[in-house]
């Protein structure tokens, strides 16, 4: 895994508190953390990783499912206990690019978002600074929290220094891939190279089980076998992933 190059004078302390390598122009192969119009991005050769990434809360799909996603009938909902009446907080260890953490939000859930990824926490600390300049958005921003941590590793002392009540724990573990469905997303591949296949899984789900007072949401393809480890109360399923549920007591006692 090697890390991405923090690139401009504009991002030089940015560098120094990700810590992350420095230069002042794009290195010729690998990926790039760069400043632009748009918000912090992370960019490389496009026939390997696609168009530059960033976390953008105000528009595209993200936007588009606040908007006409279903609402509680949406999956992540349903899994992580939001019904009428329960609207639990919610602890999101594996937060990526925090779609799964704003459609909670967007439901009410105050969400707790860890990760331990240095390049994507900013590229999540960015969208959620534009984020709040937005009139609609705000409000929904103000209920997500960011941490950049380990959750395998510090998951509980996270929990505990933030003084959040977590309720529920949301897992999305890196799935380790096929040979031959490698290639099918770019930005999965940005992912990989940054995070590996999170082959301590079986770690995090120990750690959530121990910190999470009600229930663990892992989000797992649909044909995936469970994370080692205790085997999963019930289990949610869509068309191409399921949610392997665990457990400790109801939300709505």
């Amino acid at each position: 895994m090697t890390p991405p190059v923090v690139v401009g004078e504009a991002l030089r302390e940015l560098a120094g508190q990700l810590g992350l390598p420095w230069a002042s122009v794009p290195p010729a192969e690998g990926l790039a953390l760069i400043a632009t119009e748009a918000g912090l991005a992370l960019a490389g050769d496009p026939a390997r990783y696609g168009k530059p990434l960033r976390v953008d809360f105000l528009a595209g799909k993200v936007d588009h499912r606040r908007r006409f996603g279903g609402g509680r009938g949406q999956l992540v909902a349903k899994a992580c206990g939001l019904a009428k009446g329960v609207t639990p907080s919610v602890v999101d260890a594996t937060a990526g690019l925090g779609r799964d953490a704003f459609v909670l939000a967007s439901l009410g859930a105050e969400v707790l978002m860890l990760e331990r990824v240095p390049a994507i926490a900013a590229l999540l600390g960015d969208g959620l600074a534009r984020a709040r300049d937005d009139a609609d958005v705000a409000p929904i921003v103000a209920r997500l929290t960011l941490h950049r941590a380990d959750a395998a590793e510090v998951l509980a002392a996270t929990v505990a220094a933030a003084d959040f009540p977590a309720q529920v724990i949301h897992l999305d573990p890196m799935f380790p891939h096929r040979d031959k469905s490698a290639l099918v997303k770019k930005e999965m591949r940005v992912f990989r190279e940054l995070a590996g296949d999170d082959a301590d899984a079986p770690r995090l789900l120990e750690a959530a089980l121990d910190v999470a007072t009600h229930r663990v949401a892992v989000k797992r393809p649909r044909k995936a076998p469970p994370i080692a480890g205790p085997t999963p109360s019930h289990q949610l399923e869509a068309k191409t992933s399921r949610y392997d549920l665990y457990v400790h007591r109801s939300l709505r006692a």
